[in-house]
Formats: C-alpha cells, structure tokens, sequence
C-alpha cells in the first residue's frame, strides 16, 4: 500500500526530544531524532480554514504483519504511555497472579473512574488484603468529564482508588505480596515485577526497550517504536489460548468497559469490533490489533487527544473496519457560539 502525502507542505519545525534514557544497565540509548519532519495526521479546520495541523507517525500491519503503511518515522521510539497496560498485565500473570474477567480487564484499565470501577478495585484490594494506602499512584479525580461532575457533586475529593491506573497498581501489589516481594518498592525499575514486565515488552514488541521513564502513574514505562508496539498488540491477539498474552486480550475484549468505560471509544471498538484489541495512552498513542493479524499504531506527535479520535477513524478505515463505530469515533466537531463551525479530520 503506498503511503499517502500529507495534504499540507511540511515546515521546518523540528521534532520533539527524545525521551530521557532509562537505566543504562537495562536500557539502549534512545536513537537520534530523524531530521524528516513528520507528516501531518490531522488538521483543524474552523469555518473552511485550515487554523491548524497535528504531526506525527503511523504504522499498519498487513494480516502476515509486514508493514503495508509507514507515515513518519515508525520505528524510532515512543513512551506508548497506557498502551503499555495490556504488557503490564500479562507481566503480573507471568509473575504468578491468578486473575481473570474483570479483574484481569481492570489490571489492563485507564478507567474512567466510574463507580463500578471503584468498586471493583475496592473489591480487589480486600480480596488480596491490601491496605488502600499501599498504592502508589497519585489521588486523582474520574477520567471521565461526567464522571467527574457527579463525583465531586457528591462533595468527594481526589483518591488513589478513582485514579485511571488503580487496577493496575492494585495487580502489581497483589502479585507482589502473593510472591513475597517489596510491597514499598513495588515500582522501582529493578523491582523483580518490573524486571519480568520489562521482558514482556521486549517478547512482545520484538525489540529491545529503547528507554525507561516514570509514567504519570508513577510506573516504569517502557519506550518501544510504533511498529514494535503494533506488533506487541498483533501478538496478544494471535497468542495461543492459556498464554499470558492471550488472557489478557480476552479479558480486555469480554470486558471492554472496564478497560475504559462506559463512553470512551476503546470500550466502542472492542464491543462492535468482534475480536477487536484496542488501547489508548496519553499523548495521543493509539493502538490496534483484528482477529486476522492486522494491526495498527500511531502517535501524535504534540500530545494533542483531539487529533486521536479523527486519525483513529481514517486508520481503522485503512485496516478496513467500516460501521457507525467508526463514523463515531472519528468525528470531531469544532464549535463557534454554540452551533458547529468545522472539524478536526484527518490528512492522510
């Protein structure tokens, strides 16, 4: 498939840094940054002008996972941010926790904060008799804008348990202290959990980990390239039944909303998709995985989400998914006094 231009002419604005350098021990260097600027994947276009463009870098798989469109610089590396969760989980499985359902789709969760998710991760920290306070990640208000008006309405503050990662950290502890390991220290890089999480990134991606960084959760994160982690997301789904792997893909797909929530278009996908895994992480990183092997992942160079849902649609449409999940996630009305005055559309 030959890889579209942009619609725009480039300018010379430089790429963004490269992420800092993990432990060097464990960690290559991250590569230099590319001298190409990146294409753009999205423009914001208010009243039939174009007022502004989202750069940065995309890659599909084709079914036998060769790479069938490269827009950008694929396979320098990325923070995939939360697109690393579904890593992250099938690493506590590897280490020995027994979790399955909603558990293990909560384990691999940015939630939107939504009361069932604070139940669950209430029900799961009783369960493995952990003390709310053991969690690291920081008090935070429901991801969810709804959520979160309904939430503070009832006169609650920010908690660890309502923050998006708590299931995930609630899993770390949970192995943690069925294997005797450091409750304290349960996110430091060199901590055994995260060591077997750093190799499931590697198995899965197919590539060694290019950086370690501090997640916003305050998790290890991993830097991977686009192409690696469309590949991580290929292999979940391809996994054979029992794998780690493939638990975790069946867990997130049975159990969508609890990957996400109840009005986010990761649940969307999974649930009108069949066979469908989808995660998203901040900054604008996507990923994407069908049943048949075909696989997709990209990122928005500036961090801008409003980009996310409109490259998304154009990038599902290119791995041929069609129907209204698609038109429903990849339509971005701008606004003007109120009534609709343009977009934010894809430019490839």
């Amino acid at each position: 498939m030959p890889a579209p231009q942009p619609s725009q002419p480039t300018d010379p604005s430089p790429l963004s840094a490269p992420p800092e350098r993990g432990d060097a021990r464990r960690s290559a260097p991250p590569s230099a940054p590319s001298p190409v600027v990146p294409p753009v994947l999205a423009e914001v276009v208010r009243s039939g002008f174009v007022e502004g463009r989202h750069r940065g870098a995309l890659v599909v798989l084709g079914a036998d996972g060769a790479v069938e469109l490269a827009l950008g610089d694929v396979t320098a590396p990325v923070f995939p941010r939360s697109a690393n969760k579904p890593m992250q989980a099938a690493g506590v499985l590897r280490a020995g926790l027994d979790l399955s359902g909603e558990r293990l789709a909560l384990a691999a969760a940015s939630h939107s904060g939504e009361s069932f998710h604070r139940d669950l991760v209430r029900k799961m920290l009783d369960e493995y008799g952990l003390d709310p306070a053991l969690l690291q990640c920081p008090a935070d208000l429901p991801l969810d804008p709804e959520e979160r008006d309904t939430y503070l309405a009832s006169g609650a503050s920010p908690d660890r348990i309502t923050m998006n990662c708590s299931g995930k950290h609630t899993a770390m502890l949970a192995v943690c202290a069925q294997r005797g390991w450091p409750l304290e220290t349960y996110l430091d890089p060199e901590h055994p959990l995260q060591r077997i999480i750093h190799e499931v990134v590697e198995d899965a991606a197919g590539e060694p980990v290019a950086a370690v960084g501090t997640d916003g959760c305050g998790a290890p994160l991993m830097a991977i390239g686009l192409v690696g982690l469309a590949r991580a997301f290929r292999s979940f789904v391809g996994a054979g039944p029992g794998t780690a792997e493939r638990r975790v893909a069946d867990a997130m797909r049975a159990h969508p909303e609890y990957v996400a929530g109840t009005r986010r278009p990761d649940t969307w996908l999974m649930r009108e998709v069949p066979g469908a895994l989808s995660k998203m992480g901040a900054e604008a990183v996507q990923a994407v995985a069908l049943p048949d092997g075909r696989a997709l992942a990209f990122k928005v160079e500036d961090g801008a989400t409003r980009a996310l849902g409109p490259v998304l649609g154009r990038a599902l449409t290119l791995v041929g998914v069609e129907g209204p999940v698609v038109d429903r996630i990849g339509r971005a009305p701008l606004l003007g006094g109120g009534r609709e005055v343009g977009e934010i559309r894809a430019a490839f």
